[in-house]
């Protein structure tokens, strides 16, 4: 989408009054069984359920925080007089579903029926919203104080992520009781719609184009020195991120534009909201100011002569159509970040019609565009290699048939052709007197194997540098669609995508281990977006037998990251080595996805070696 309205703006607002099987389980009873006189934390009770799902209620009171135009309209409510249990919230969202007539500072008295919506629908395994829907509202004063602001600082969220789920429930945490001094997921649902402030914090995820960043309250938590969150595991999901939107229309007051490492300056005060793309959000009705702090985009170091650079960039559905500038853009960033590799193998690189979907799937034009950019920015005429595939069989964008190709500087390497490579041909390992090759060069690995089913097949290429064989096998594995968020109502979430991704990494290290069962000590460089982190299954999978290193992994532990999600700087882009690279110098170089101002989402990586 290119709307400037936050994402969950866009997601329809339907509200369902009956969630999944066992959504409801071990919830209190109603403290007025006809649903008179409720309070507002009678209505959010205990778990994240609320305990009067589907019932109707009356005189529900409070005072508006905040009103939401936009996107799912509605406006918060919050009783100014709370009870003393910490695991009830005192704020209440009231969906309208057109413009709301109130205003902040408004006491209010509602009428509506209490109805717990999953942004993403039930099978996404989101948590809920506790809300009132279908409300009648009687304003009964105007111009009333906001409750004051609960702060969300670094001692006031735990440590501990989340509780286990209920084995009895599907690994369900709705039902279990919240512990929110244990538990950050608690402690967040324990605040669902309550005015909440933040001060001064620093930035770890971008404005990005639907008008939100991400900050952490906790300065100290997996910091890296240029001012991210590393998400170094799956039992360490940094707690104190959050997401925050603006409440005030774009038209009145744009969104500030803001990099990793700046920091969000001063008060940002509002309700705290729960949406599909982040999870638990603060909806600001004061925003603080951004102060910049100067991040710059890295420049990687040159090979030496005798070195080989070999670079993976994933370029997000490079086409034709896309403006002269993007172009540019990248070719810069090949020639002056990258400081020109000898090998760049290209992910994400559409057919020469991008998105039109009439079963073009040549990429020429693509390629050409992209290498004239490149000479026009000072940088060598790389040649190219690729393997077109079958029409909309690679998945991707329907109709973009992207694909992986390589570049190469002919006056530094060159590329072993060996005919006979197409969308459907396999290439294999042969040997002679202890030598590997392929059979054929650019060629496919495996690509009748089901793990590739409408995803990405490898592309295996035959280099030659100062005499020595390289081989390169440039991956874009299966995308991370269908998992569930960290922020799931199953602890720990459901990873669906790992099992075909698991598939597509043993297959990879198969082929490799031929090439090393004939020249136990080839050059062997597999490459690309894997989509998976360095601690991942996927990871384990393309290692296992000691076939490969995940050359990330000689990185701090603070650098290991080529992409940015919701605040956590993670690793999804790889360059794993064979044995015989006993000795590389390796960068994950910094360029995009720190940046709200973006050429792609993912950062290149860069590795050199004398082969």
């Amino acid at each position: 989408m290119s709307s400037s309205i936050p994402r969950s703006a866009a997601v329809a607002a339907v509200v369902s009054a009956a969630l999944a099987a066992g959504l409801l389980a071990g919830s209190a009873s109603a403290s007025a069984e006809d649903g008179a006189g409720v309070r507002i934390h009678d209505i959010q009770g205990t778990t994240r359920v609320s305990p009067l799902a589907g019932q109707q209620v009356t005189g529900v009171t409070g005072i508006v925080t905040g009103v939401r135009a936009y996107g799912s309209r509605g406006f918060w409510i919050q009783d100014p007089t709370p009870d003393a249990n910490p695991a009830t919230s005192e704020g209440l969202f009231v969906f309208t579903s057109s413009v709301p007539t109130v205003a902040v500072g408004d006491a209010v008295s509602v009428n509506g029926t209490v109805t717990e919506y999953v942004p993403g629908g039930p099978a996404s395994g989101n948590q809920s919203l506790t809300q009132l829907s279908k409300p009648v509202v009687t304003v009964l004063s105007q111009g009333n104080p906001v409750p004051a602001p609960v702060t969300i600082s670094s001692w006031s969220v735990p440590g501990a992520y989340a509780p286990a789920g209920d084995p009895a429930a599907g690994g369900s945490i709705n039902g279990l009781p919240l512990r929110p001094r244990k538990y950050a997921l608690d402690y967040y649902e324990s605040l669902e719609g309550t005015n909440v402030r933040i001060g001064s914090s620093r930035v770890v995820g971008a404005t990005d184009p639907y008008s939100e960043l991400w900050v952490t309250v906790k300065p100290w938590e997996n910091a890296n020195r240029r001012g991210g969150t590393v998400y170094g595991s799956y039992e360490d999901q940094n707690t104190g991120r959050l997401q925050v939107q603006s409440l005030v229309p774009i038209a009145q007051q744009p969104f500030p534009k803001a990099n990793v490492g700046d920091v969000l300056s001063g008060v940002t005060e509002g309700p705290l909201d729960f949406n599909q793309y982040g999870g638990y959000t603060l909806t600001a009705r004061t925003l603080g100011t951004v102060v910049d702090r100067g991040l710059e985009r890295e420049t990687t170091d040159r090979q030496h002569r005798n070195e080989l650079a070999v670079a993976t960039y994933n370029v997000e559905n490079l086409d034709p159509t896309d403006p002269q500038e993007k172009f540019d853009a990248l070719a810069k960033a090949v020639v002056e970040n990258l400081a020109s590799p000898d090998i760049v193998a290209l992910e994400e690189i559409q057919d020469d019609n991008g998105a039109k979907n009439d079963g073009t799937v040549g990429a020429g034009q693509t390629v050409k565009k992209f290498t004239d950019a490149i000479v026009a920015a000072g940088g060598p005429a790389y040649e190219w290699r690729s393997v077109d595939p079958e029409n909309n069989k690679d998945g991707g964008e329907p109709g973009g048939n992207i694909r992986q190709v390589f570049l190469f500087n002919p006056a530094r390497v060159s590329f072993t052709d060996r005919p006979g490579g197409d969308a459907t041909t396999a290439t294999g390992v042969t040997g002679r007197k202890g030598h590997a090759a392929l059979t054929v060069s650019p060629g496919r690995i495996d690509p009748a194997n089901a793990a590739w089913a409408d995803s990405r097949k490898p592309l295996a290429g035959e280099f030659v540098f100062r005499g020595r064989t390289v081989f390169v096998i440039a991956n874009h594995f299966g995308s991370k669609g269908g998992d569930e968020s960290i922020v799931s109502h199953h602890q720990p979430p459901n990873r669906s995508s790992e099992a075909k991704r698991l598939l597509q990494a043993q297959a990879v290290n198969g082929f490799v281990k031929q090439l090393l069962a004939v020249e136990k000590q080839a050059d062997v460089l597999v490459v690309g977006d894997i989509n998976d982190f360095e601690f991942s299954g996927t990871t384990k999978a393309l290692t296992d037998g000691g076939a490969l290193y995940p050359a990330v992994k000689s990185l701090p532990r603070g650098e290991r990251y080529s992409y940015v999600y919701q605040g956590n700087s993670q690793v999804l882009d790889q360059i794993l080595t064979s044995p015989g690279i006993r000795h590389f110098a390796y960068d994950s170089v910094h360029i995009n996805a720190e940046f709200a101002d973006q050429d792609s989402d993912h950062d290149p990586q860069v590795l050199r070696f004398r082969p």
